[in-house]
């Protein structure tokens, strides 16, 4: 009789480990889902909010129909904006003495570009491949940034490698043609 009672004994502290390692596994497992869905949030967000900072200038370049296109000649640059004439290129486009391009280290006075004008205002965007390459540098930002948060929060190294050659290919891209 004593031996089937450490029998009987040992049996039910295997359980209990078992039934511990389990509820143990569970939680592990619950921690590393968790984990993945957070880091998949952040990941989606920088994306998204890449995508948001380049599309207020890139809706403008990309999608030309209706817009205003021409050229300035910037004469002028001050602390945030370079102003200059606008000469109208397309259809419908009315020339102004004046409209404000921002500063970037794209646009240097004397030069003359080729611009979109925003609806409604004397503000230009620059137009061609390098003004729609250079509108999506938010985009080339989040890109890095993103992949990071994939390669090291999500463990996902070959993804995160993809997301950052797409990343210094755009900003590199811009780098050349502006």
């Amino acid at each position: 009789m004593p031996a089937t009672a450490a029998a009987s004994s040992r049996r039910r502290s295997r359980r209990g480990v078992s039934r511990r390692g389990a509820s143990r596994q569970v939680s592990v497992t619950a921690l590393r889902w968790g984990r993945l869905a957070a880091m998949g949030v952040v990941a989606v967000l920088i994306l998204i909010a890449g995508v948001w900072g380049s599309w207020g200038t890139a809706q403008h370049v990309m999608l030309t129909k209706g817009h205003e296109q021409g050229t300035i000649k910037v004469t002028r640059c001050g602390g945030d904006v370079c102003t200059g004439p606008y000469t109208p290129l397309s259809a419908g486009s009315t020339a102004r003495a004046r409209v404000v391009i921002e500063k970037t280290v794209a646009v240097r006075a004397g030069r003359t570009y080729s611009v979109v004008v925003k609806p409604d205002s004397d503000e230009v965007v620059r137009s061609g491949p390098a003004g729609v390459l250079y509108s999506w540098v938010p985009m080339g930002g989040a890109l890095l940034l993103a992949s990071v948060v994939v390669a090291g929060g999500l463990g996902r190294t070959r993804l995160g490698w993809v997301l950052a050659a797409s990343g210094v290919a755009l900003l590199t891209a811009v780098f050349v043609t502006v």
